[in-house]
């Protein structure tokens, strides 16, 4: 477990240990999650185009509208918590 603390301009450092486990590098985008508990998941955000270039499309398939997306990314994200 590694500790931070909260500055008065509602900032924290990233201790190096977890920075260097999860690859971060200055710019990365990280991305903040509350649950219903009141946690907060921290994960990184830190794809390039190329590696998702492709996946959105597959020939003779449906597109799937936004409401559909959203729901199964919700469904998604309570599974991950059971």
């Amino acid at each position: 477990m590694a500790l931070t603390t909260l500055t008065t301009k509602g900032q924290v450092t990233i201790p190096k240990s977890i920075r260097d486990s999860l690859k971060l590098h200055p710019g990365d985008k990280v991305e903040l999650v509350v649950t219903e508990k009141g946690e907060a998941i921290f994960r990184p955000v830190s794809k390039k185009v190329a590696d998702v270039f492709g996946r959105l499309y597959k020939h003779g398939k449906k597109p799937v509208s936004i409401g559909d997306m959203d729901a199964a990314i919700r469904q998604k994200i309570k599974a991950s918590f059971r």
